[in-house]
């Protein structure tokens, strides 16, 4: 196995479109690191330039201790699993996974090795005489990933590989690919949309939008911290709750708004911030029934089972409260929220960084 190291990679197209945008990060060795963002924000070109099949406009990139930007596809021990399954349908599961190998002239004996091994971790001992179309989608997703892992690569790409499945799927085939990184402490570059598979697999993330790197850290970290505005609202479902106005100490602390104003009862912050106009953030779980705070109506109440999601107006605004199951507020009735003050967040309503006490 082996790290990578990307030094400001860019990626300029002939048309001036910046795709990456000085992308700078380490991903250790044996690390299962996620790169997730919105579609365009420039995640599968990342990845693709890992893998070679993107030009590297400027910067540098390093698959272990070698410099990689101009070396082939195929001489960067890599193997890449892409959203399509692209299994060849004429062969089966055995002759799919055995192709590569066969193609790189492995002894017979080493390929039956290899094959053995990555049929007996995916499950598939039973499917080595199907052809893909006898096979459901998450089977065919399996035998995708086994491909990958015949190669016995110093990494593995994986470009959106649960897409194509339904949700049931996609939570599965996700478990399988956390349990196998695990077993094979292999070096790992997972890409998605999908917040929930971001949390979920990666040990770290990065965050990106419109080619630029937001934020670069543990999944919980990015949760409780996030680094601006635009992280604190793609990590999160429900996202985050966020107020603009001016924070002002008149009878405690208080967010006065254009409209309106919220009380933050218990909540401190600097002097030197009193005054200042502010983007505050409550995550959902954290904006409560109190017996004081802004008062809202209720709009709509989403009881799924294990929690419960209250969708509120606020003056004009759209707020979201998470509870857990148990005696819920009717739609049209209305109710006083308390913000945890242990779970604020504080940006800049002008850039979007988060302020720092």
């Amino acid at each position: 196995m082996a790290g990578l190291q990307l030094d400001r990679v860019r990626k300029v197209y002939d048309n001036g479109q910046v795709a990456v945008d000085g992308a700078t990060f380490d991903i250790a060795d044996g690390e299962l690191m996620v790169l997730v963002g919105p579609s365009g924000c420039g995640k599968s070109t990342l990845l693709r330039m890992i893998a070679g099949l993107e030009e590297i406009t400027s910067g540098t990139l390093r698959i272990g201790d070698r410099v990689v930007n101009d070396v082939a596809p195929k001489d960067r021990d890599i193997a890449m699993v892409f959203q399509s399954y692209a299994l060849y349908p004429h062969m089966s599961v055995a002759e799919n996974l055995a192709f590569g190998l066969k193609l790189r002239g492995l002894p017979r004996a080493e390929v039956e090795r290899r094959v053995g091994e990555a049929a007996a971790m995916l499950c598939l001992q039973d499917m080595l005489g199907k052809k893909p179309r006898e096979m459901s989608g998450g089977q065919r997703q399996r035998v995708a990933l086994g491909r990958a892992l015949v190669r016995e690569p110093a990494v593995f790409l994986l470009d959106e590989p649960l897409s194509n499945l339904d949700a049931k799927l996609r939570h599965s085939t996700r478990t399988e690919i956390a349990r196998l990184h695990q077993r094979l402490g292999a070096t790992m570059v997972y890409v998605t949309h999908d917040q929930v598979e971001a949390m979920t697999l990666g040990q770290r993330i990065v965050v990106l939008d419109a080619g630029k790197v937001q934020q670069i850290d543990t999944p919980m970290a990015l949760y409780e911290r996030p680094a601006n505005l635009f992280v604190a609202g793609f990590l999160g479902s429900p996202a985050m709750n966020v107020l603009e106005g001016e924070l002002q100490a008149a009878d405690g602390l208080r967010l006065v708004l254009d409209q309106g104003q919220v009380p933050l009862p218990g909540a401190e912050v600097p002097p030197s911030w009193l005054g200042r106009r502010v983007a505050l953030g409550v995550r959902p779980e954290h904006l409560l029934p109190a017996e004081e705070g802004l008062q809202a109506r209720v709009d709509v109440v989403e009881a799924v089972g294990s929690e419960a999601y209250l969708h509120l107006d606020f003056d004009g605004r759209t707020l979201v409260s998470r509870l857990p199951p148990q005696a819920l507020p009717a739609p049209g009735s209305t109710l006083r929220l308390r913000a945890d003050p242990a779970h604020l967040h504080f940006f800049d309503p002008v850039g979007g960084a988060r302020l720092a006490a």
